[in-house]
């Protein structure tokens, strides 16, 4: 059996379609690992995500209008490249934030010694 990122740089290699390449990299993760790269770390990273791609999409309360988005399968990949950039510079941002936090804790319990 071959380790998980092999896998992934075989298709990186291979001569597929390029507008296939990155569904079939996705389609060969195991699920566990789409549920965790799926899974937002935190509220805040899920509350800047949704309103990003609501603001995106329009924002339509769906409680009063039938909201229906019809698009090309061009611009949903487009769309769906935007939503994962963001996607990871949320998360630099949020493990920078923590890592500051962090080195402040550590600078002013080293002042009190």
């Amino acid at each position: 059996m071959s380790h998980p990122l092999n896998r992934g740089i075989e298709f990186l290699e291979s001569d597929a379609e390029p507008g296939n390449l990155l569904w079939q990299y996705l389609q060969s993760m195991n699920p566990e690992t789409i549920a965790q790269l799926s899974k937002p770390s935190s509220v805040e990273v899920f509350q800047v995500m949704e309103r990003n791609i609501v603001g995106l999409l329009g924002n339509l309360p769906s409680e009063h209008f039938g909201v229906t988005i019809t698009t090309s399968r061009e611009h949903l990949g487009r769309l769906m490249a935007s939503a994962m950039i963001s996607g990871y510079f949320l998360r630099n941002a949020e493990q920078r934030m923590t890592f500051e936090k962090s080195w402040q804790l550590t600078e002013a319990n080293g002042s009190d010694l």
